[in-house]
């Protein structure tokens, strides 16, 4: 959902002024790159919309919907150890087609489900193939890009916030339709993108190290990775539990679902590209992140004020939401990126791999809670997950001092 996988880049607080001149001058192989990787972005929130047709459908709790969220971003995070080990040992481009396909695979057998249990294990499957993808994207990016490290940068960033809003509106217009629909036209979509790949996409040089499967864990043992990794996974469950829990509160259709996270969505996309940047360079990384998650969490505790009583402030609220998940994820990454004196892309596999696992748990533990005791305490339970993030990143504090931008 961030720019989680910033490669063997020079450090991302360069000055970009230069880089930007160049950002519609690049090759073909890029914009197909970045393309895909709106595709597979679009597929994290491709089923909110539809998470109540498909509970009506398969006669299913929303509990047993959620795992639709628990599943992917599990083996997600799961992957993130071994993308790795795979694409030093294959290539960039032979390991995003192969991400592309096994989406390809994995999104069709998703439309063909006829339990939750079988969409539940697909879309497993489907995480598996999107960690494949999204692990490698940015590196081949950099690698091919033209204007510099910044530019990649920028092409990636705008790449994941289009998915992210642009996943819901395309599972309200498919999905308001028939909710199988999305998993095949999601299909449809990657199939063209590994087409597009493979005629436009340069093969890519292997890199001078192999990376082994222990090396992600290795780098945990890093204060600092191991403090913003930890931190991110309370980040994410209230990240989450606002994507997978809100479309069942809202007593909306699918049209109107994806309509409020398609808002949602920009609003990550514009505030994580535009305005976290700005706001890095005036205040400094811990003192921003610091900030906007005891902002989400006073978000999240008016979602749970809110739920069961007033849509339009739940729908007000999500939006705003998004301006903050988009600044944190930002931050967040920016933190992975710098603390760790690991290359990038082990520190990133390292973190994503903490991280993800509160986008698994938030799902199904937020349902769960809305179950047994309304639909008010999951918020409330995202809002203490803030706490403790805030808690973490105050306690290592030191640890991630060194990682400040340079004024500008």
């Amino acid at each position: 959902m961030d720019g989680q996988l910033a490669d063997t880049l020079p450090a991302p607080q360069t000055s970009l002024g230069a880089e930007k001149a160049s950002f519609l001058k690049q090759p073909k192989a890029v914009w197909a790159t970045a393309l895909a990787a709106v595709f597979a972005f679009m597929g994290i929130g491709l089923v909110d919309p539809i998470l109540p047709a498909i509970a009506k459908n398969l006669d299913a709790s929303p509990s047993q919907v959620s795992l639709l969220f628990t599943s992917y971003f599990l083996i997600t995070a799961v992957a993130m150890l071994v993308t790795g080990f795979i694409s030093s040992r294959i290539g960039g481009k032979r390991t995003l087609l192969a991400g592309l396909a096994v989406i390809v695979v994995f999104s069709s057998l998703s439309g063909l489900s006829g339990s939750v249990g079988e969409l539940v294990g697909f879309r497993a499957g489907w995480g598996l193939g999107n960690a494949l993808f999204v692990a490698t994207a940015l590196a081949v990016i950099v690698g091919v890009a033209s204007g510099g490290a910044g530019t990649a940068i920028i092409l990636y960033e705008a790449a994941l916030g289009l998915g992210i809003s642009l996943g819901p509106l395309l599972g309200a217009l498919l999905g308001g339709w028939q909710w199988r629909a999305p998993f095949f036209g999601t299909a449809a979509l990657m199939a063209a993108a590994f087409i597009a790949l493979t005629a436009l996409l340069p093969k890519t040089p292997l890199p001078e190290r192999k990376v082994s499967l222990a090396d992600p864990l290795r780098a945990l043992g890093n204060k600092g990775l191991r403090t913003t990794a930890a931190s991110g996974l309370f980040y994410n469950y209230g990240f989450f539990t606002v994507l997978a829990f809100t479309p069942f509160i809202l007593g909306m259709d699918a049209y109107g679902i994806g309509g409020v996270f398609f808002g949602w969505g920009v609003a990550v996309a514009v505030f994580s590209v535009f305005v976290a940047p700005a706001l890095q360079n005036r205040f400094g990384a811990t003192k921003v992140l610091l900030g906007t998650l005891g902002l989400l969490m006073l978000d999240l505790a008016g979602l749970g004020l809110a739920a069961g009583h007033s849509v339009p402030a739940v729908v007000a609220l999500v939006v705003a939401s998004g301006a903050l998940l988009g600044i944190n994820n930002t931050i967040y990454t920016e933190l992975a990126m710098g603390v760790s004196d690991s290359p990038r892309p082990v520190a990133s596999a390292g973190y994503n791999f903490v991280r993800w696992m509160g986008g698994a748990l938030a799902p199904f533990a937020a349902a769960q809670l809305g179950e047994h005791f309304g639909p008010q305490v999951p918020f409330f339970a995202g809002a203490v997950a803030m706490i403790v993030a805030m808690a973490v990143v105050a306690g290592g504090r030191r640890y991630l001092a060194a990682h400040e931008p340079h004024v500008v």
